[in-house]
């Protein structure tokens, strides 16, 4: 008896892309292609008639996203297993889809035919599978969110960090949030002291790193 094909879905904004994952995994004995759309929408009507086991599904595209293409999915047909497939793996957006999508696994495009035989075998099995570099993005994103826990920065100490981005000086950050300039200058202290910086440019790089601007 036959072992019993996992059945595939792949959507992504561009064509060239579900050509070279389709060429990829062609011929490959426990693996069918059932269904392939451009459109996050469209496949969802698709899944309606379709029957699926792992929908690869990309995170960037026009209209609805893969993001809420995985939300969808988990609430109409939670025994599809989601496998996302993306050009970056930020750990911010892939904490999201594990908390909101509960998706199996999250590959980066640059993968080979291996390595996504691999984590499509591995999910449909029940397990999960995430690339190493998607990992790493986790571990940093995590890292990030915990330093920010430590630093206990306050709403308005964020919003004066926005500010002095927008490069506005202690007057100017004053007259927009009617506040004193002394306390501007006091906020700014405990800025530079619960981040760890001591100037302007180390600052917005803390910023940018922890998703705060």
């Amino acid at each position: 008896m036959k072992p019993k094909k996992i059945k595939v879905a792949i959507v992504d904004d561009h064509q060239i892309v579900i050509d070279g994952i389709t060429a990829l995994l062609d011929g490959h004995n426990d693996i069918s292609i059932e269904a392939t759309h451009t459109s996050a929408a469209e496949m969802l009507n698709v899944l309606a008639n379709t029957e699926i086991d792992i929908l690869l599904t990309d995170i960037m595209m026009p209209g609805m996203t893969g993001q809420e293409l995985a939300k969808e999915v988990r609430k109409k047909y939670p025994d599809i297993k989601i496998l996302a497939l993306s050009m970056s793996g930020q750990g911010h957006t892939v904490n999201e889809m594990i908390n909101d999508a509960d998706i199996a696994g999250y590959v980066l495009k640059n993968i080979g035919k291996q390595e996504l035989t691999n984590a499509i075998e591995k999910i449909a099995n029940g397990g999960i599978y995430f690339s190493d570099e998607v990992l790493n993005e986790l571990e940093h994103f995590s890292n990030v969110k915990q330093q920010n826990v430590e630093a206990n920065l306050t709403a308005r100490e964020v919003e004066i960090i926005k500010l002095i981005e927008k490069e506005f000086s202690n007057k100017d950050i004053a007259t927009s949030l009617f506040i004193s300039e002394r306390t501007v200058e006091t906020h700014r202290k405990n800025i530079f002291r619960k981040t760890k910086t001591n100037s302007v440019i180390g600052l917005i790089k803390y910023a940018y790193e922890h998703k705060l601007i």
